[in-house]
């Protein structure tokens, strides 16, 4: 049964517990709006930075704390622009990544396809870990259990190509076909099922010679489309499953992030994989300058700077962004 035990708020008196939290609001009206349109609890991501810090003794340890107080000068306003910067940025990686899956959903197609165009669902042409090894507790390989995620995708789909394809055809559909449904988690899944030589060989069309730094990058994008998607916080969010980098000299735009876990923890290494795949992908795009201009005009906000987004000092100088 649930603790909590916290009243119930109208919009005004939320309004009026931030201002006597030490929160600065020059417009009541506009700071309700805001409250009502997005919502108290997603809004205080974006001023919980500005709350002010002490430290508490848990079993012998110290550990910082936010207290409910905000530090002097903090704004509604402030938290404000940092969750259109957010969102701003939400959308130029979700921009970026959409390309990225449709370009190697095609990859995925054109490799299996030539051998077979129902390879999907053939063991034969799929790595050994994936179609041989059974799990313990499901009593099934990791193929089996993403034909069955792939086979609800399918049954679920409203697409009309979806049914011409079943009506006209039968199943299972192509390969070239299929793709067209695989959300990005089972695009990641299957495109580490593959073999090592088609795994490999994708990876290479990227400028990328180790297929395990690619399938991490994968992991990676899946989880940050979910962030974006989901209009969670992404500017300052810490990665728990950090990527795998190229080994020195692989790729040297890259070398200066190896061994440096405060920047490959962060958002800005994920910007620098977009910016990898995207020169490759859409090389006339704009994508890139949009992302910059956006960078260049991070909010003027108190104690807070893009190197919170774990952006290097000189980060401008790096070869990503030339």
């Amino acid at each position: 049964m649930s603790t909590h035990r916290k009243p119930y708020l109208t919009f005004q008196q939320q309004l009026e517990l931030l201002k006597a939290r030490g929160l600065e609001v020059t417009d009541d009206a506009a700071a309700r709006s805001y409250l009502r349109r997005i919502g108290y609890y997603r809004i205080s991501a974006y001023w919980y930075p500005f709350r002010k810090t002490s430290q508490k003794s848990v079993n012998g340890e110290t550990i910082a704390q936010r207290e409910d107080d905000f530090h002097p000068g903090s704004r509604f306003q402030h938290a404000l622009d940092l969750y259109v910067f957010d969102k701003r940025l939400r959308l130029l990686v979700l921009d970026a990544i959409e390309r990225i899956e449709v370009a190697i959903r095609v990859d995925v197609a054109d490799c299996l396809g030539a051998k077979d165009p129902f390879a999907y669902t053939n063991p034969e042409w799929l790595h050994g870990d994936f179609t041989k090894k059974v799990n313990r507790v499901t009593k099934k390989t990791r193929h089996q259990v993403w034909l069955e995620k792939y086979d609800r995708v399918r049954e679920r789909s409203k697409e009309d190509f979806v049914r011409h394809f079943e009506v006209k055809y039968g199943l299972p559909l192509p390969i070239r076909v299929s793709v067209e449904l695989w959300e990005f988690g089972m695009l990641s899944t299957f495109y580490q099922g593959m073999t090592i030589v088609e795994k490999t060989a994708i990876a290479m069309k990227y400028g990328i010679s180790d297929w395990e730094v690619m399938s991490s990058w994968l992991r990676l994008l899946n989880y940050v489309r979910n962030v974006a998607a989901h209009h969670s916080r992404l500017w300052n969010k810490n990665l728990a499953d950090q990527p795998k980098l190229p080994k020195l000299g692989a790729i040297a735009e890259f070398d200066p992030l190896v061994g440096k876990p405060h920047i490959i923890s962060r958002v800005y290494v994920v910007l620098c994989i977009l910016i990898h795949f995207m020169r490759r992908i859409c090389p006339n795009s704009t994508w890139l300058h949009r992302l910059r201009a956006l960078l260049l005009g991070f909010p003027d906000v108190p104690r807070l700077t893009i190197g919170d987004m774990g952006f290097p000092t000189d980060w401008e100088t790096h070869s990503f962004w030339r």
